[in-house]
């Protein structure tokens, strides 16, 4: 209860503030409109860009029978883009960035296959990244049909008892399968391969409206950090320390009014880019709600830390605005990160805001379900514990 009441009085203090109010709702959205105009001019002068997932495929042996019934599935596709490769070559453009994956197909595959051997394919991709895991998704589908093709071809022939059947009959099932999966792809293929005119999945706000988002919640720590360097210049923190309120209570009520107000404001975004905007959010409202929860723990547990170290309100402003910069221009808030490449990229995708974008346009722009936010979850829960842990220990050394 001490806590709660701690947090609703840090709550009453923030919302008193009008300019404060202006930064945390209207601000964000202004911001919103304009880089989804920027986003728009950009993507209507880029319409030839080949939106698939490149994809190196090892495949020693082209001309057998399974081998070249799944190449011809895979080029087929509106998702992947095959690029068939030797082994030395696709694992030096994996390094390189330039393919999302590599699938070998090792040497005998087919014939082991139809034989009744087990074996298997080897897929080498990032599965913390949004490509790995479309990739893995992607792929899942026309191997099941494969291996399910034979299995249907070999108790054909062997109800039979003709094994001159196993040809036609492989033949006939994978064909079903062709047809089927052409009229009704899983989902994660039909978001992958839907007719987008850009990269923003069709419409810029996909872009704009998560990246400032993010931006804004970082921004906002301005207001909430504030509170604990004013308690410091009133000795209202030093009088909260002498009452039975144990630190790390007073630590969780200024983390919970920190969590509320940036919770708060991204579900208000969330709305408005849902009404407004024509962003999706809702398609996976869950996935939507556990990436807002997680990417208010990191930002509170920050802003946190932020007010312990500060000793002015000058330094919390100054503080506030370097993470904003910072996390805003490597974490893939403005631009994709995609588009960037080399390090940057790569220094780029192992930031906190490029996790929450990853979440979000998870299931904005790549069409992908509850699962494919899990990591971006629990990535943003590692950073928010590892920045409150920091507060935490600062806390217990601070000059009160």
């Amino acid at each position: 209860m001490r806590i709660l009441d701690l947090a609703l009085k840090d709550l009453s203090q923030m919302l008193r503030d009008k300019r404060s109010l202006f930064f945390i709702v209207v601000m964000p959205i202004i911001f919103t409109l304009f880089m989804g105009f920027a986003f728009r001019g950009i993507s209507q002068s880029d319409e030839e860009v080949d939106n698939r997932i490149p994809l190196a495929l090892v495949d020693p042996q082209p001309d057998s029978r399974l081998n070249k019934m799944f190449f011809t599935r895979l080029d087929s596709s509106g998702a992947i883009k095959v690029m068939v490769m030797n082994e030395n070559e696709a694992m030096d453009a994996f390094r390189k960035g330039e393919v999302a994956g590599v699938l070998v197909i090792p040497d005998g595959f087919s014939e082991q296959v139809e034989a009744g051997n087990e074996a298997q394919l080897n897929l080498i991709a990032e599965t913390s990244s949004s490509e790995g895991q479309s990739i893995y998704q992607l792929l899942r589908v026309p191997i099941s049909q494969l291996m399910s093709a034979v299995e249907i071809a070999r108790i054909s022939a062997d109800l039979q008892s003709n094994p001159a059947e196993y040809s036609p009959a492989i033949e006939l099932a994978w064909s079903k399968w062709d047809e089927n999966s052409k009229l009704s792809l899983v989902s994660v293929e039909q978001a992958a391969t839907e007719k987008s005119s850009d990269w923003t999945g069709g419409n810029p706000y996909n872009q704009a409206s998560p990246g400032i988002l993010v931006q804004f919640a970082i921004f906002g720590l301005i207001t909430s950090a504030q509170i604990l360097v004013q308690e410091r210049k009133t000795r209202t923190l030093q009088r909260l320390m002498t009452t039975a309120m144990k630190p790390w209570e007073i630590v969780a009520g200024h983390l919970l009014a920190m969590f509320t107000l940036t919770f708060l404001q991204t579900i208000l975004l969330v709305v408005f880019g849902q009404l407004a905007l024509n962003v999706n959010y809702m398609r996976e409202p869950l996935g939507t709600l556990f990436v807002c929860v997680a990417l208010g723990l990191w930002v509170a547990s920050m802003g946190l830390l932020i007010g312990v170290i500060a000793k002015v309100d000058e330094q919390v402003i100054l503080f506030s605005m370097i993470a904003m910069f910072l996390f805003s221009a490597l974490g893939g808030l403005w631009f994709p990160l995609e588009a960037a490449g080399g390090a940057f990229a790569a220094i780029g995708k192992a930031m906190p805001s490029a996790w929450a974008m990853n979440g979000l346009q998870n299931i904005l722009i790549r069409g992908l379900g509850l699962e494919s936010v899990w990591m971006a979850v629990g990535m943003l829960s590692a950073y928010a514990l590892g920045f409150f842990l920091l507060a935490v220990w600062r806390f217990g050394k601070m000059d009160v």
